[in-house]
């Protein structure tokens, strides 16, 4: 998932994610193309990093063909390890580390230099697939995905467009309105 400067790379469990799409009032391509969300407009597969409040990085990965901005956020990871410059005192909850987009990117040093880049083993950032064992869970109902309405939004907030892993504790927030099935 993430490849430091020096080598090192660390790993983790996409546990929660958010959509965004053109014609939806919080994408931050629904106006119009910026200097900002340029790579969006790009090929899917590369990653679309911003700056939130001023100090908190967001990482989306670029989801549709040439021309046609959509993305998704990830939101949360369940991290295999937890990197060495995570503060326990600031975080005593291991689960929590990456809990929420901006602490994801605190967690693997994600700024955005990162923004643009191809989302491919070798490179800074990468995704993998879920593993036969994830797979096997799902496939018998042992966990299971939840579909619900994005927070931290003022528009576009009655779309069914975010998907947690259901009782997982590393998920930044638990359901606010599940979808109808």
């Amino acid at each position: 998932m993430r490849l430091l400067p020096d080598g090192t790379t660390w790993r983790g469990l996409i546990v929660e994610t958010e959509a965004y799409t053109p014609d939806d009032p919080a994408c931050h391509a629904y106006r119009r193309r910026t200097d900002r969300n340029w790579v969006m407009f790009g090929s899917a597969g590369m990653t679309y990093v911003y700056l939130i409040y001023g100090m908190y990085h967001c990482l989306n990965v670029v989801t549709d063909r040439d021309g046609v901005p959509s993305a998704v956020l990830i939101r949360a990871l369940q991290l295999e390890t937890i990197p060495p410059w995570i503060d326990p005192q600031k975080e005593p909850k291991s689960c929590r580390v990456a809990a929420g987009p901006g602490k994801l990117c605190r967690a693997l040093k994600i700024d955005l230099s990162l923004t643009a880049q191809p989302l491919q083993l070798g490179q800074p950032l990468w995704l993998e697939h879920r593993s036969s064992k994830f797979q096997e869970q799902l496939d018998q109902h042992t966990i299971a995905l939840v579909q619900t309405t994005r927070i931290g939004l003022t528009q576009g907030v009655d779309l069914p467009w975010r998907w947690y892993l259901e009782n997982c504790p590393a998920v930044s927030k638990v359901e606010r309105l599940r979808a109808k099935e």
